[in-house]
Formats: C-alpha cells, structure tokens, sequence
C-alpha cells in the first residue's frame, strides 16, 4: 500500500459494478474510493466531501460528464481538484471536449488499472503542490489567481477574489477579461491595474501552473507604496516563490522538502537562487525582507 495518507478519489460511472477492478486497484494502493452513479450524485456527493481527485465517465443519464466537469470547475472550492474522464469515445471531438469542460486528462475504457493510477498519482501530486503554492503566498499577503489557456479564471484564493471583486465589482466587464487574456500568454509581462482611492493591483505572471493554466500573483499596494519592491522585481519563479514563502514561516530545510515534495538539497538550490535574486547572503535577510514586504501587501 502507498504511504501516503488520507487520499480520497471519487468515481462517477452509471455502471459502477463493472470497475470493480479498478476501486480495488485504488484501495490497495492506498485511497479510499467513493462511487457515484450519475452527475447529480456526484454533485451531491461533493457537497459533504473534497477528493483528491475524480475519475468521471464522459457519458452518462442525466448530466453528461462534460456538464459535471463544468459545474465542478465553476465552483471555486472544488475547482482545484483534477478531474480526470473515463470514456470510450476516442474522437478528437470527444477528447477536446472534455479538456475544454476542465478535464486534466483522459483514459479511454476498457480501463488498464495500473495505467489509471499512474496518471492519478501524476495529477494527485501536481494538484497538491499547486494547493500549497497558492495557500503559501495567500497567507503571507499575495493573492493568487490561475488562468487557463482561454484566459479564463481557473481558480481563485480568497485574497485574490476579493481583489477582483473591490477593483472589477463587474466581474464579467472587458477590461478584466482583456486582462486575463493578456496575462494567459506564456510571454505575459506583470500588470498594474489603478483604482480611484489611488491603490494599485501589480498582477504578474509566475508561470505554467498545470495542463494549460498560468499561475498568476496579485498585490496592493497603496499610492504612497507605489515603488516596485525588491521582491516584485526579483523575478522569482514558482519553485523559488513558495520556497522563499515557508522560509518567511521559519520552516527548516528539511520542513519545506517535506512540504514541497523535492529533496533538501533541490531546496537548498532553490534558496541559492534567492539569495542570488534578492541581493543577500543569509536566510535570515531573506527571510525578513520577505516577511516585510510580503506583510506590508496585507
């Protein structure tokens, strides 16, 4: 069985019985399975629990799989979660469909076990490190926006929805959309967006943050602050933002490699970077201008 703990993966099928194999295949490899028969169901279902992951059939009675998948990706709590189909249709059509819907990936029925959990533990991993990523620099005063390929909001932390919401309080308008667009291209350059009250929203590109998505981070800052930070303007990338991000926490090495899933010596790598990029020699200096300025965007 796999160490790791608490992994939860719900399955949505109309014929549940015949993935017997598999919800073996996944309960020996350490989740805990919960079935679905319909898209309603499993709506339902994610009401009173968050999976790790969702293995969900394309086509089904009632709500397609496609039409799951979107009400799932618009609800911002659930939105994280990856979302892979199970299907028998291997049309093109089918295939960008259900990418389209919100889908990370795809297996095509009759299902190979060992296959199924190799691509879930793919997505498990990423979807987890990507969480800690946003709840990292959420917490110490960033927001953090994800965009998709379409420029279209992917995922949003709290921080970053209230943002949104005090400098677009019309979340459909053009400019935000232009926005988002702009900031979906792999060459996106960081954004400052004025308010009235004489703030500034600095929204920059810190890079791919899943299949087709870019992470973007989110400040405030008010007019007499208006000068571009050290940190604004190291130009870190997402590794060394989350490293640096627990660093501010007082977390060891050894803790942020737990945390990060890499080894302590790939972190220490990381904070050479850092060090590098922030013009300073020691953990603590980084640490405290990060605490500092990172606090001062709260």
């Amino acid at each position: 069985m796999n160490g790791n703990l608490s992994r939860i993966v719900l399955v949505v099928d109309d014929a549940p019985q015949s993935l017997g194999p598999l919800c073996t295949a996944l309960e020996e490899d350490g989740y805990t399975v919960l079935v679905a028969r319909d898209g309603a169901s499993a709506l339902e279902r994610l009401g009173l629990v968050v999976p790790d992951a969702i293995l969900l059939d394309a086509v089904m009675p009632g709500l397609s799989g496609f039409e799951t998948c979107r009400r799932i990706k618009a609800d911002p709590a659930l939105s994280h979660i990856p979302v892979i189909f199970m299907t028998g249709l291997s049309e093109t059509t089918h295939i960008v469909e259900g990418f389209d819907s919100g889908g990370v990936d795809y297996v095509v029925k009759p299902l190979r076990a060992q296959e199924v959990l190799a691509r879930l533990a793919t997505h498990v991993r990423n979807a987890r490190s990507v969480r800690l990523a946003r709840e990292a620099v959420d917490v110490a005063g960033y927001g953090v926006l994800v965009v998709d390929a379409q420029g279209r909001a992917a995922w949003r932390s709290p921080q970053a929805a209230a943002w949104l919401a005090d400098f677009f309080p019309d979340s459909g308008t053009a400019p935000l959309a232009e926005l988002l667009r702009a900031l979906a291209s792999p060459d996106a350059q960081p954004r400052e967006c004025p308010a009235p009250d004489g703030r500034v929203l600095t929204v920059r590109p810190l890079g791919p943050a899943g299949l087709g998505e870019r992470m973007l981070l989110m400040q405030v800052r008010t007019a007499a602050a208006a000068a571009p930070s050290r940190l604004s303007q190291a130009a870190l990338t997402p590794r060394e933002a989350e490293v640096l991000s627990w660093l501010a926490k007082g977390k060891t090495n050894r803790d942020m490699a737990e945390i990060l899933g890499m080894s302590p010596r790939t972190v220490n790598k990381h904070l050479e970077h850092v060090f590098e990029k922030l013009g300073v020699e020691t953990r603590a200096a980084a640490a405290a201008l990060a605490s500092r300025e990172l606090g001062a965007g709260a």
